[in-house]
């Protein structure tokens, strides 16, 4: 949490010079701000610029008082914590981010349609080359987690030590160690893995860099350098499970029957157990692909006798909805809480054609929905501004509060019982929370040894339907051997992904899902929630205060109770991230730890060359497995998954109590007026209050613009169709 972090980062005399950093200056140029609003209409674009005034102001009082307060202090030979704590909270809001993005994910297969979409969306037509014959933009990437992405645009990924390691997995691929001088895979029997790791080679270092030896690459320069302005670096951590919103994009053709989009609107729901996202759609991409004789003969409409391309087209995207929006639907209710925010979003499927947003041939720019989508994301944007400005403004007034603190000197006895009577209180709820949470996570213990039971009964059937072809062995040695040099994970742009720990772990993690999701849910909490516990110990805190402020009459203390009710807001506003953070972890701890049990059997498979070397791996694995079963391997799972539970109860209850320790601490009186001589801070206290009090009228102002601008659409006559046809 901020808090924390920023009383720890000072320390008396060793550390002290950290107070007088000078804020680090992020300005960004007005026509950058500019080039950001274009894509929001008028009203919006309105709101939006409020709230930049708003921070921005905000950001500039904050740097004042940390100047004055620094100038205050700055012979002092040694500056008490609280004035520490102030100075380096200030800090800290004053190099927050002005505002954190909104992740994206676009999760399709080679060809799906995503750079055409992504074009659409931003109104630039060329931005990503689409894919034609060739495939021009995709780009495969393996995280730990297990799932593949594929991003459009180039992206540098790897360091020089990982893409040695890639390489030689790559080489080990395409080349067999049987003797001393090596022996070449016959080309024709090269299966997909294989392949596309001679295109990768190829790709980067020429035709023939798949005949060459891991060495000979090494010395090898990359045929072409990737201009510094088009590399997009990524971390594991930030591909699927940081997005908030993920879309599965999936042909038109290819949704009814296909398999991809399948398996990847299943990683969609995964990453809502254990990352941010908090929305998934279908979106079916291509919608203008149609071939009117062929549907019209295929569907005997009667006396509804479809006239033309656009009627159909509109009649089949309704029919895909409907009928896409209910599978969808009773998927995610088979794994997400019923009260999940994602199942309360009112488009579960998007039908869209880019190619008619840009032709209009036959649909008009709303027919093809990319303007549904783009307002979707401008919503969410314009509301998570809001979100972050008032929170922002809204701490920065608590923090100016806190200076007056420091110089009172009213009623210290009355102060010091009431103090003392609100830190026994704090100290009893904490232990109601602590057994609040441990109920709350002892709900798991059922589902994860149903869960166990379930796997050690069907993991001899799951390892068959992974390892056994029905076509044999042909084309599938070295894709079995990707999967172990990937310890039990590979994915390929032309293969349907293979991750054996997550088949061997998907008994227990059918179990689990309802109540895991329940634990961490998003909605409308109940009794099962965690941040519905969380929230009734900050709500007992509040009250508590009010309680005692009527009781005693803090007639000269309005500015300390309002602070510490700020405080306790930001302070379990932070846990919220914390617990988001620490989720995924807990998650995936039940496939990690399996993978790390069997890790010893992939890396000898791996190794198998020669004569019959496939069904030589496929012996490793299976001994393995039943090697690890036998000594515990799902069982060593749920210990690990719970010893997971146990560290984030440990790391909410330790967090809370330090930081709302240190905060009563400070909001305690000082004392014989030790800090009279600070730096007069009353004017940019009197400028803080009257932006707090704005926050208030911006919102309305924002809400009556949306209102006027629906209303004249609503009043506008209807809009033409293409060729000035009437809609």
């Amino acid at each position: 949490m901020a808090e924390a972090e920023a009383s720890e980062r000072v320390m008396p005399h060793s550390v002290d010079c950290d107070l007088f950093k000078e804020p680090v200056k992020k300005r960004r140029s007005r026509s950058h701000r500019e080039q950001q609003f274009q894509a929001f209409p008028s009203a919006e674009q309105s709101a939006l610029k409020e709230y930049e005034k708003l921070e921005s102001r905000t950001r500039r009082i904050l740097s004042n008082t940390y100047q004055k307060m620094i100038q205050s202090v700055f012979l002092d030979d040694s500056i008490p914590s609280g004035l520490k704590y102030l100075i380096n909270r200030l800090l800290a809001l004053i190099e927050k981010p002005p505002v954190e993005p909104i992740y994206v994910g676009f999760l399709g297969s080679t060809g799906a349609g995503k750079s055409s979409l992504i074009n659409a969306l931003i109104q630039q037509a060329m931005f990503l080359p689409v894919s034609g014959e060739s495939i021009c933009t995709s780009c495969i990437v393996q995280v730990s987690s297990g799932c593949c992405e594929q991003y459009e645009a180039k992206i540098h990924l790897l360091s020089d030590q990982e893409w040695k390691a890639e390489l030689k997995d790559l080489t080990m691929l395409l080349h067999r160690a049987d003797g001393p001088r090596g022996e070449e895979v016959d080309m024709w029997a090269r299966d997909d893995a294989a392949e596309e790791a001679a295109q990768k080679l190829q790709m980067l270092y020429g035709h023939g860099a798949e005949r060459r030896h891991y060495e000979d690459l090494l010395k090898m320069k990359p045929r072409g350098r990737i201009p510094t302005s088009r590399i997009i670096t990524l971390k594991a951590e930030e591909t699927i499970d940081k997005c908030s919103v993920i879309w599965v994009i999936s042909d038109v053709e290819r949704v009814s029957g296909g398999k991809a989009h399948e398996d990847l609107l299943n990683e969609s729901i995964k990453a809502c157990q254990r990352g941010f996202c908090r929305d998934i759609a279908l979106v079916v991409t291509k919608t203008d692909k149609l071939h009117l004789r062929e549907y019209l003969r295929e569907r005997k409409m009667g006396n509804q006798a479809i006239q033309s391309q656009r009627e159909a087209v509109l009649q089949r995207n309704e029919i895909i909805k409907l009928q896409r929006s209910r599978i969808l639907k009773e998927k995610l209710k088979r794994k997400l809480p019923a009260d999940s925010k994602v199942l309360e979003a009112s488009d579960l499927v998007y039908t869209v054609s880019a190619h008619e947003y840009w032709q209009q041939a036959f649909l008009t720019e709303e027919e093809s929905e990319i303007p549904k989508l783009r307002e979707y994301v401008r919503k969410r944007l314009l509301d998570k501004k809001r979100r972050l400005v008032t929170k922002y403004v809204t701490e920065a007034f608590g923090l100016l509060l806190l200076t007056d603190t420091f110089n009172s000197e009213e009623s210290l006895l009355t102060e010091h019982l009431n103090m003392g009577g609100l830190r026994r209180f704090v100290e009893e709820k904490m232990e109601l929370l602590e057994k609040a949470i441990e109920q709350c996570f002892a709900r798991m213990e059922q589902p994860l040894q149903a869960g166990v039971q379930v796997a050690r009964a069907s993991y001899r059937r799951i390892l068959r339907t992974c390892l056994v072809r029905s076509r044999g062995n042909q084309g599938f040695h070295q894709t079995l051997k990707a999967v172990c040099l990937k310890n039990g994970v590979y994915a390929s742009r032309t293969l349907a992904r293979i991750d054996l720990n997550g088949a061997l772990s998907q008994p227990i993690y059918d179990q689990i899902d309802p109540v895991f999701g329940g634990i961490f849910r998003d909605g409308k909490p109940t009794g099962s929630a965690l941040m519905l516990h969380i929230d009734a110990f900050k709500h007992s805190l509040e009250e508590r205060m009010a309680e005692i402020g009527i009781r005693n009459g803090w007639k000269y203390d309005g500015y300390k109770r309002g602070f510490l009710i700020q405080e306790i807001s930001a302070i379990l506003g932070g846990l919220e991230g914390h617990i988001l953070r620490r989720k995924r972890k807990i998650y995936e701890s039940v496939s990690s730890s399996i993978q790390s049990d069997l890790k010893p059997c992939y890396e000898e498979a791996a190794q198998i060359t020669g004569k019959k070397a496939c069904e030589r791996m496929k012996d490793v694995i299976r001994r393995g497995v039943e090697r690890q079963v036998a000594e515990g391997m799902f069982e060593r799972a749920r210990e690990r998954m719970w010893h997971q539970f146990q560290q984030l109860k440990h790391g909410i209850t330790e967090k809370v109590k330090g930081s709302i320790t240190t905060m009563l601490t400070l909001a305690a009186p000082q004392g014989d007026g030790l800090y009279k001589e600070l730096a007069d801070v009353r004017s940019e206290q009197k400028e803080m209050e009257k932006l707090h009090r704005s926050l208030r009228e911006v919102a309305e102002n924002a809400q009556l613009r949306r209102s006027m601008q629906d209303f004249l659409l609503q009043m506008s006559p209807s809009k033409a169709g293409p060729h000035g046809t009437k809609l």
